[in-house]
């Protein structure tokens, strides 16, 4: 059977079925093709690891030649060059920067003591409430002088609750060997140290 006879037969059963499908697998491939198959999940599955090694590629390749020059340039502008005289003067800025803080706190230490003994506030407490400002520090020092007189008070009453306002709740209370002599001998001796 020559070439001729093939297309002769092919013509003459064009319509059957059996040819159709024959005709179809000798079909070439469009691009409509291509793009419906790739659509599919199995397409998918078939074109994402090419996908994958192709922009692998393509970083690998942009990292070699840029990612370093990128990296260098933004260390640069992070970190400019410092001759060794703008290296001494940053050394004496932050020097100067911390004395001025010190500085700043003992003012504030010193402000904070005066106002303690105003407030009748123990002066080992002023640590824990000095604040940036006179103003920051007077205030604190004035809620803990009003925590510590309520607190007190309270205490106060609640002993007044409980026991009236009798100081001598019991006899028991009092050390035997105290009487009215030996107050005034105590009293007496408060006078000589004066």
């Amino acid at each position: 059977m020559n070439i001729e006879e093939v297309k002769a037969f092919l013509d003459e059963n064009k319509d059957s079925n059996e040819v159709k499908e024959y005709l179809k697998g000798l079909k070439t491939v469009s691009v409509d093709d291509v793009k419906g198959f790739l659509d599919t999940d199995e397409g998918k599955r078939f074109i994402q690891p090419e996908l994958d090694r192709y922009h692998t590629k393509g970083l690998e390749s942009w990292k070699e030649k840029n990612l370093e020059s990128l990296i260098d340039k933004e260390v640069q502008k992070r970190n400019p060059e410092q001759s060794e005289e703008q290296k001494r003067i940053s050394a004496l800025e932050k020097e100067l920067e911390k004395r001025d803080a010190e500085a700043k706190r003992e003012r504030i230490k010193s402000f904070a003591l005066g106002k303690a003994q105003e407030l009748n506030i123990p002066s080992s407490l002023i640590d824990n409430f000095l604040g940036d400002t006179d103003e920051e520090t007077e205030q604190n020092l004035s809620s803990l002088k009003e925590t510590f007189d309520k607190y007190v008070q309270d205490g106060v009453e609640s002993k007044f609750k409980n026991g009236g306002r009798d100081i001598r709740n019991n006899e028991n209370d009092l050390p035997e060997s105290t009487s009215v002599k030996s107050i005034e001998e105590m009293a007496q001796e408060i006078s000589l140290r004066k």
